[in-house]
C-alpha cells in the first residue's frame, strides 16, 4: 500500500473500533488496528508532517532556553533573552522554574497510569461532544474534519467554578492530589512569568497580573499512541493557544512538538528538543491583543510516532472571564502603531475559542479590527 493511499481499517477490524461520543478512541485503534489507519485521521496532502531538509538553518534552530532563577535575580541578560524570546519565538524552555522535579515526575506518573486504564473506565469522565473537559477528543465539530491521532483529559482548575469535580479521576487514587500540587506550582511560575514579561516591555512587573482578576488556570493531558503511518497523520492540528501564557510539560523521549518558524520571508515546523528538566512556554493569544501585537502567539502541532507513545501535560493561564482586554494604551500610537484589536470580555473570546476547529490562528480574527 502506498503511502498516498487511505490505509483504511477492514470491515472485521471496523466493527472492533470502541468510540467515545461519535470519535474513535486512537489508544483502542492502535491496539486493535496494528498496520492501518482509518480514513478520517488521513490529512491531505500539504497537511502531513513533511519530512523536512535536515540542511534547512531554520529546521536546526532550537528555541530559546530561559533561566527563571537569573530572572529572578534580576539579571539583565537574561530579561534581554526573554525579550528576544518573545518577540522572535513567541515560544522558550524555561530551566530553574521552581516546579519540583519529583513532582513533575509524579504528574506524569499518574497521567500515564490514568491513560494506560481500561478503556470502560477512562469513559467514567466522557468529554461530551463539542465540549472541553473530561476524557476524549475537543474540538470536534463535523463529521467531515480531520481528526487528531490523540485522546485527551482536559480539566479547569482555577477558580473554583470552573471545576467538574465529577471529571476529576479517582484512578489512580492520588491522581487529584498529585494535580492539585502540581498546579499551585505552575500557576506561581505563571505569576512570575508574566511580571518579568511586563519587565521585557517596561512595563510595571505587576501589570499583567493585576489586571487579570482571579485568572482561570486549566490544564489539558495529551497521550499520543504511536502510529502506523505517523507520515498520514498528526497527533494535533495547528493552532495558537486563546491563554495568556501556556505551561507544556512534554515527554522527553519524543521532540512531538513543532513551532511554525518564520524568517526572512521563510517557514519551517522546528521541533523543540526537551532540554533536561525544562518547562516549554509560549505565549498566547491574550498577550498578542494586549500588546497590540508586539509579542505574537504562534502557530504549533504535534506529530506521532510510529514507535513510541508520547504524553503532555498543558497548563493554560489566562484573565478571569469577566475581565475587558484590548491593546495597552501603551502600545497604541494612532499613526505609527495603530489599534489591531477591538476590545471584548475575555469569557467572550473562551467562548469563541472552544467551540471553534483547531486551525492556526483563526480564532484571534474574532478580536481583530
Amino acid at each position: 500500500m502506498d503511502s498516498d493511499t487511505a490505509a483504511v481499517c477492514t470491515e472485521k477490524a471496523s466493527e472492533m473500533i470502541i468510540k467515545i461520543g461519535q470519535v474513535d478512541d486512537v489508544q483502542e485503534l492502535q491496539r486493535q488496528c496494528s498496520t492501518t489507519v482509518p480514513e478520517r485521521y488521513i490529512r491531505d496532502g500539504d497537511d502531513r508532517p513533511a519530512a523536512e531538509n535536515a540542511d534547512d538553518v531554520l529546521v536546526q534552530e532550537r528555541i530559546p532556553v530561559i533561566d527563571v532563577g537569573e530572572l529572578q535575580r534580576g539579571g539583565e541578560d537574561e530579561l534581554h533573552k526573554l525579550r528576544l524570546a518573545c518577540e522572535q519565538w513567541g515560544f522558550f524552555q524555561v530551566v530553574n522554574h521552581g516546579v519540583e522535579k519529583e513532582l513533575m515526575g509524579e504528574m506524569e506518573k499518574v497521567a500515564r497510569e490514568f491513560f494506560m486504564l481500561p478503556l470502560e473506565e477512562k469513559e467514567k469522565y466522557p468529554m461530551e461532544v463539542g465540549g472541553i473537559q473530561g476524557y476524549g477528543h475537543a474540538f470536534v465539530f463535523s463529521e467531515e474534519q480531520k481528526l487528531d491521532w490523540c485522546n485527551m483529559l482536559a480539566l479547569g482548575v482555577e477558580p473554583a467554578f470552573i471545576r467538574r469535580p465529577n471529571l476529576w479521576p479517582t484512578t489512580p487514587p492520588n491522581f487529584s492530589e498529585t494535580l492539585e500540587k502540581y498546579s499551585v506550582q505552575i500557576r506561581q511560575l505563571c505569576v512570575q512569568l508574566l511580571d518579568h514579561i511586563a519587565e521585557t516591555l517596561q512595563l510595571p512587573s505587576g501589570r499583567f497580573n493585576a489586571m487579570f482578576g482571579e485568572a482561570v488556570q486549566a490544564v489539558r493531558i495529551n497521550f499520543y499512541p504511536p502510529c502506523p503511518r505517523p507520515d498520514l497523520v498528526l497527533g494535533l492540528s495547528p493552532h495558537s493557544d486563546g491563554s495568556a501564557v501556556t505551561v507544556l510539560q512534554q515527554d522527553a523521549s519524543f521532540a512531538g512538538l513543532q513551532v511554525l518558524r518564520r524568517r526572512d520571508g521563510e517557514t519551517a515546523w522546528v521541533g523543540v528538543r526537551p532540554a533536561e528538566g525544562a518547562l516549554v512556554v509560549n505565549v498566547g493569544d491574550t498577550l498578542e491583543v494586549l500588546t497590540n501585537g508586539r509579542y505574537k502567539s504562534v502557530e504549533h502541532r504535534a506529530v506521532a510516532s510510529g514507535e513510541r507513545e508520547r504524553m503532555s501535560v498543558v497548563t493554560f493561564y489566562a484573565p478571569a472571564y469577566d475581565v475587558e482586554l484590548g491593546p495597552l494604551p501603551e502600545f497604541v500610537d494612532g499613526e505609527g502603531e495603530p489599534c489591531r484589536y477591538r476590545r471584548y470580555n475575555h469569557g467572550e473570546y473562551s467562548r469563541h475559542y472552544v467551540t471553534s476547529r483547531l486551525e492556526g490562528k483563526k480564532t484571534l480574527e474574532f478580536a481583530k479590527i
